[in-house]
């Protein structure tokens, strides 16, 4: 299962394998209108940005992607593993619209709703089920991941959608790997605790620091998606630590920073793919 990077002038996003027949991306950095500390392609809408910057970057992202400004439907992150079933009449919440309700996943199956979570470390992560026709947006920090929130929304979409897990697809996007991401014990023992010793191989001791560990956040979402029993997952190989330049990384900068965006859309069959 492989990632592929897409160009446009100067903008940047990745796809990957798994989720194609759909329109969707993982962002960079590159290609938008913001400047200076948010330079370029910012899609956080918190982030002290001026508003047009984020609808202009929305505008040539959407453009290259097959989605629109009036399309997306964006979380309010809180770590959480809580999923929201939308559909179309939600377009528009987070760009155009406030959030209400706090999140860190959406699914839906209605096509023409961009489902749109955010990252600057974390772990994004796209899913879609070509059989049932639905897809899900999932926003896994390390909280996130100790609640199992991948495999979560493989249980939402099963029970709202009748997917059938072997049907599903999935995608880890770019995150920060175990080469950058040191933490204290509470992480480590957060992820044995509820995956047992299947976590120990995403768990490596400091070696310096006898209570500090490298923790791999793609590896225990994969964990949580082949228990769950997803069998088609493509890992970005990128770290956002190690390409900050290219990525928005908050372990690097801190909060002078932008926000990367992971986004699906089901295609409309009806209309060739068009919306």
């Amino acid at each position: 299962m492989s990632f592929y990077v897409n160009r446009k002038g100067d903008l940047e996003y990745l796809t990957a394998d798994t989720l194609a027949g759909t329109a969707h991306c993982f962002s960079t950095r590159f290609g938008g209108v913001s400047e200076g500390m948010l330079s370029s392609l910012n899609l956080g809408v918190h982030r002290g940005d001026r508003p047009c910057n984020v609808l202009e970057n929305y505008r040539r992202l959407g453009a290259a992607v097959g989605f629109s400004l009036h399309d997306t439907v964006f979380t309010k992150q809180v770590h959480s593993a809580v999923i929201a079933h939308v559909g179309r009449g939600e377009r528009g919440r987070g760009l155009i619209l406030p959030v209400e309700e706090p999140c860190d996943g959406l699914i839906t199956n209605e096509p023409g709703v961009a489902l749109t979570v955010f990252s600057a470390d974390c772990t994004p992560i796209l899913l879609y089920d070509p059989i049932a026709r639905a897809i899900g947006a999932v926003h896994a920090g390390w909280r996130g991941t100790a609640a199992g929130i991948a495999a979560v929304a493989v249980s939402k979409m099963r029970e709202a959608f009748g997917c059938k897990e072997e049907n599903l697809r999935a995608a880890i996007g770019p995150c920060i790997s175990q080469c950058c991401f040191e933490t204290s014990a509470d992480v480590p023992r957060a992820m044995l605790d509820v995956l047992g010793s299947d976590a120990q191989p995403a768990i490596r001791p400091s070696g310096e620091k006898a209570d500090k560990f490298y923790v791999n956040l793609k590896l225990l979402n994969e964990l949580w998606l082949r228990r769950a029993g997803v069998g088609q997952i493509a890992i970005s190989e990128d770290c956002t630590a190690c390409q900050p330049t290219r990525f928005w990384s908050h372990r690097v900068v801190g909060n002078k920073r932008g926000s990367l965006a992971a986004v699906i859309m089901l295609k409309d069959e009806r209309s060739g793919g068009a919306m």
